[in-house]
């Protein structure tokens, strides 16, 4: 019966019945002409939740790691410049795929637990009198350490020093969960995939992208083929792809979007910050620290929770998998054996979040960690009884 329980890792999450519904069709043809019917909709409606009218969404049989190769290849050339900072796993990835690509990637070390330094990136950018910084790459919510980055600092700092690098945003863990706003950001590419706040199965990276990365593209000189924007582009404008689409889950982000507009995304992200606050007084109540080193980083759809010195987290990840049948995020990178995390984003309710909750308390008590049971349960209970910050839950 452990497959029926949710999972609280970051990702992939728990899928509702009704995306799951959705991707279960039977082979289609997709060069028919009711494909574009599906398709074009598709891409047009997904521009809201990136908060783009600007921008143009394109869409590839991929995960996340493939969004952000699109979005360099697309966009780049060897030897160009590119300036991170290093915070978190996904933003240290990011790091080794722009270096396998022969970029010239300067790279400004952040201890984890921190967001963007958005204001070394000025100080960096005011510097690079050449600009020969062609973009600047940031993770908005850096999975490993349950940290969001103000995304609308990079660009003031970008534009305080007067800089037209190119702003290439990794959103995958935040996009449909947390607000994100490509046009008033300045946001040039954001890559997200079809597995966290869309609540479908892995395998499409969706991309927002700006005219100023299209008109970028046209001097590119990265090797590209499956990921060429062009291609895909010019299959998209009639409707189609230029090679076969994941067309279930197409299927089932066209229903996601759905589930998305009739919840209403301030209410989506509403939810998620109404979620998160309940796993953070539980946190407190246990007496253990978050990761993220202060409340305005931390993130709505994943805490990174560190567990007392002497204590691996592994083993309390490992003992309540193997005891509960409950999954629960495992530290990464720098948090390895140092950090577990609670994904909470996506299809997720309060029920279910006290239900992890409970899980990881008693993994916990039958390890030996300081907490007595019920504290940190008790102390998500009193914040979801009282917030009232969401609407009535139907009994439909």
């Amino acid at each position: 019966m452990s497959d029926q329980n949710p999972v609280f890792i970051p990702g992939p999450t728990n899928i509702p019945d009704r995306l799951r519904r959705a991707m279960m069709v039977q082979t289609q043809d997709h060069r028919a002409p009711d494909f574009v019917e599906t398709f074009a909709p598709v891409l047009e409606k997904s521009k809201a939740v990136f908060g783009t009218t600007d921008g143009t969404v394109i869409t590839f049989p991929a995960s996340g790691t493939g969004g952000w190769e699109a979005a360099i290849s697309n966009t780049l050339s060897p030897g160009d410049k590119v300036l991170i900072a290093r915070y978190g796993m996904f933003s240290h990835r990011w790091i080794d795929l722009c270096q396998r690509h022969g970029l010239d990637v300067e790279v400004i070390e952040t201890p984890w637990g921190q967001g963007a330094p958005a204001a070394r990136f000025e100080e960096r950018l005011t510097a690079d009198k050449a600009q020969a910084i062609k973009a600047v790459l940031v993770t908005h919510n850096e999975t490993a350490t349950g940290v969001k980055s103000d995304i609308a600092a990079v660009r003031a700092a970008m534009d305080a020093a007067g800089h037209p690098a190119l702003l290439l945003v990794d959103a995958v863990s935040s996009l449909a969960s947390m607000p994100f706003e490509m046009d008033a950001w300045g946001v040039d590419i954001c890559v997200s995939g079809s597995q966290k706040g869309f609540m479908l199965a892995t395998g499409m990276a969706i991309l927002a992208v700006s005219p100023k990365a299209l008109a970028a593209m046209e001097s590119a000189k990265l090797h590209r083929t499956f990921f060429d924007f062009r291609d895909m582009m010019k299959a998209n404008a009639t409707g189609g792809f230029p090679y076969t689409p994941p067309l279930q889950l197409i299927y089932g982000l066209r229903e996601s979007l759905a589930m998305l507009e009739e919840e209403g995304l301030e209410n989506v992200y509403a939810r998620h910050t109404h979620l998160a606050e309940g796993v953070r007084q539980a946190v407190r109540a246990w007496g253990l620290r978050l990761v993220a080193e202060m409340p305005d980083l931390y993130s709505d759809t994943v805490s990174a929770i560190y567990v007392p010195d002497g204590l691996d987290s592994n083993a309390l990840t490992d003992h309540a998998f193997h005891r509960y049948g409950v999954s629960f995020g495992i530290g990464l990178g720098e948090m390895n054996g140092k950090a577990f995390r609670i994904g909470h984003l996506g299809s997720l309710t309060e029920p279910m979040v006290l239900s992890g909750l409970a899980t990881i308390e008693m993994a916990m008590a039958d390890l030996g960690y300081p907490i007595r049971l019920g504290t940190g349960v008790a102390a998500s209970q009193e914040h979801f009884r009282t917030a009232h910050t969401l609407p009535a839950q139907s009994a439909a």
